[in-house]
């Protein structure tokens, strides 16, 4: 897993002000876990050749503090991720 950034996704810092925040729910470490799963995706979008012009990544805390990943694509980002979900599920016996 490579770090934030390297890859060239746009990523966004943590907004401490974009919701409510409940005392006692520990929204830091579903953000962390979010963040770690963010790396990850924009890592494998970054294997398989999707243009990460057409990629923002963005990694959150829930209402409950479990992690958020939020993934928003351009069309054309979005047409060739489905065309890789299709190969793949093709290729593991998943096609209906």
């Amino acid at each position: 897993m490579c770090g934030l950034g390297d890859d060239g996704f746009e990523r966004e810092a943590a907004d401490p002000e974009a919701g409510i925040w409940v005392r006692g729910v520990d929204y830091l470490s579903g953000w962390r876990d979010a963040r770690e799963a963010t790396a990850e995706l924009g890592d494998a979008l970054s294997l398989v050749g999707v243009e990460s012009a057409g990629v923002r990544l963005r990694a959150a805390s829930g209402a409950d503090g479990s992690g958020v990943v939020r993934l928003e694509l351009s069309v054309a980002s979005a047409r060739e991720v489905a065309m890789l979900a299709r190969v793949t599920a093709a290729r593991l016996g998943r096609v209906g």
